[in-house]
């Protein structure tokens, strides 16, 4: 069930070099098409590449910029972690939104 994934899986399916299996997760996550998922998988994965131990720190804190509802931290996340832009950022920032605050 799409329901159950998480960030985890995410993050499993990039360390064992599973990009396509990471772009799913990462769709149902962040609301994204398959391209754009495909596209934000691999930026993620080059960032991690690249930029060690600091890019992973950053990532580390999009769950708790998420879940402390800091808006403008999240926005700054997806853009620098998954190279979100513009209206695909901002429905992004909505998933997770409604995906950890559901309104009543």
């Amino acid at each position: 069930m799409t329901a159950d994934v998480t960030f985890r899986d995410f993050a499993g399916a990039i360390m064992t070099g599973n990009t396509g299996e990471a772009a799913r997760v990462l769709g149902i996550l962040l609301d994204l098409e398959a391209p754009t998922a495909q596209a934000a998988a691999a930026h993620f994965r080059e960032g991690m590449q690249t930029g060690g131990a600091s890019f992973m720190t950053s990532a580390m804190g999009l769950r708790t910029a998420v879940t402390s509802g800091q808006d403008a931290e999240v926005r700054k996340l997806l853009a620098d972690c998954f190279g979100l832009t513009g209206p695909t950022l901002e429905r992004s920032l909505t998933a997770l939104r409604n995906r950890y605050h559901p309104r009543a």
